[in-house]
């Protein structure tokens, strides 16, 4: 039950943080915050992310390149570019690496207003990090694993931030649904999204990228929505006005 527990914590964290902080606050800004809570949330990001952690930087800046040249030789993961699963990965890897170092030539008007600590950026792509993190994992399994197979779950863990941007990336690119007509391969890769809080109605996204609420269908609940509208109303951020559409 430990293991099981442990698992389900990690992988709803991790993406908690990066669909809400990652993507729909540092790539998109679909709300605001004070620099204080901007700093809180990138260290939880680093906490529940952990040997995973993705920079809040280079994600925000790669993934409006992604809306900008979604499905052309320009976007950063595209499965129309990529001959399988590992190369995205491989190329995604190397463009994020790109742009976290400044190695990278990409336009100003893509970075402007993405949030940037260096300081935690600094810790969270350290490779002492990201190894402490891992075998924290591997102690935590060690002390409460009760079957072998239990510790097939460990890479998962030591990848959760690739894995939950690779079955979006790459899946909902390939398999679903689409209720609109957009300008790439983006679908609706799960009708209840209990599996990424929101993130698999990435045809809905595609068509709407400012809006909040991935959800459009009456079916369509997006999990991290309601958590947004609660810190708003708690006044730790303030959601852009007319964010909201009426479901279909």
């Amino acid at each position: 039950m430990e293991i099981f527990l442990f698992f389900v914590a990690h992988w709803y964290l991790s993406l908690l943080m990066q669909t809400f902080f990652l993507h729909r606050y540092a790539a998109h800004k679909m709300f605001t915050m004070s620099p204080t809570w901007e700093k809180i949330f990138y260290t939880l990001t680093w906490i529940f992310q952990g040997s995973s952690f993705l920079s809040p930087y280079a994600y925000g800046v790669m993934h409006r390149l992604h809306h900008a040249h979604a499905d052309t030789e320009e976007d950063p993961h595209s499965p129309s570019f990529s001959s399988s699963l590992f190369d995205m990965m491989w190329k995604t890897k190397n463009y994020y690496n790109n742009i976290l170092h400044h190695r990278d030539s990409i336009e100003a008007k893509f970075k402007k207003g993405v949030p940037h600590w260096a300081f935690i950026e600094k810790i969270g792509d350290n490779w002492l990090s990201r190894l402490g993190w891992g075998v924290f994992y591997i102690w935590f399994y060690v002390q409460f694993a009760t079957e072998w197979w239990m510790f097939l779950l460990l890479p998962i863990h030591f990848l959760m931030g690739p894995v939950h941007g690779v079955i979006i990336n790459w899946y909902a690119h390939r398999y679903g649904y689409v209720n609109f007509k957009v300008d790439d391969t983006a679908k609706n890769l799960l009708p209840f999204d209990f599996l990424m809080m929101g993130e698999s109605y990435h045809n809905n996204h595609h068509k709407f990228g400012g809006r909040a609420n991935f959800g459009v269908r009456w079916f369509e609940f997006d999990p991290t929505y309601p958590f947004i509208k609660l810190l708003h109303a708690l006044k730790i951020i303030r959601l852009k006005p007319n964010n909201d559409l009426h479901y279909m």
